[in-house]
């Protein structure tokens, strides 16, 4: 394995979910009473949400294959089973760190690094946190008033935006209103 790269262990279901269905079956839950069985094999008392629950357990388009170890022993637990019934354990090869060459590790309540290039609407609307239908209704009324959105950028007939210069224009907007 290569020195970049380090294992992230997660658990696969067995057969689909199939022996997990059984268990719950067995047991008499459906998925809202073996969510709130998980709070009770949780430690943490936290448990699993009904969603996780049944994305794990499910066999629609949502269901899921794969997840974590700590879900896989809360539900075996739940039901009163060996996890090695339910699930099998995967190694999974993952990068060490980021891929990104320029993104650095920040917490969540430090400010967020701006790159150092153009965004699409998409990255701009993920790195504001806001929709993009936010982000058009913005540059519409911005063309109402007979001005440009700050830091819009037309390359040919797509939108690109300096981070910085959309920033500096949404705070100025703020201290203005």
């Amino acid at each position: 394995m290569d020195s970049a790269m380090r294992r992230r262990f997660a658990m696969r279901r067995l057969e689909s979910g199939a022996p997990l269905r059984a268990a719950m079956k067995a047991a008499g839950l459906d998925i809202p009473g073996l969510a709130a069985k998980t709070k009770d094999a949780d430690p943490a008392g936290e448990g699993l949400s009904r969603a996780m629950v049944g994305f794990i357990a499910g066999r629609g388009k949502t269901a899921r294959e794969e997840c974590s170890t700590r879900a896989a022993g809360l539900i075996a637990a739940a039901l009163g089973r060996e996890v090695a019934d339910l699930f099998r354990e995967e190694v999974i090869p993952m990068p060490s760190g980021s891929t990104y060459a320029r993104r650095t590790q920040i917490s969540k309540r430090q400010v967020q690094v701006l790159p150092e290039r153009l965004m699409d609407q998409r990255e701009l609307s993920v790195f504001l946190r806001k929709s993009l239908s936010w982000i058009d209704k913005q540059i519409q009324d911005a063309a109402a008033q007979g001005e440009a959105w700050p830091g819009l950028i037309y390359v040919g007939r797509s939108r690109r935006f300096d981070p910085h210069a959309v920033l500096d224009g949404l705070r100025r907007q703020r201290t203005a209103a």
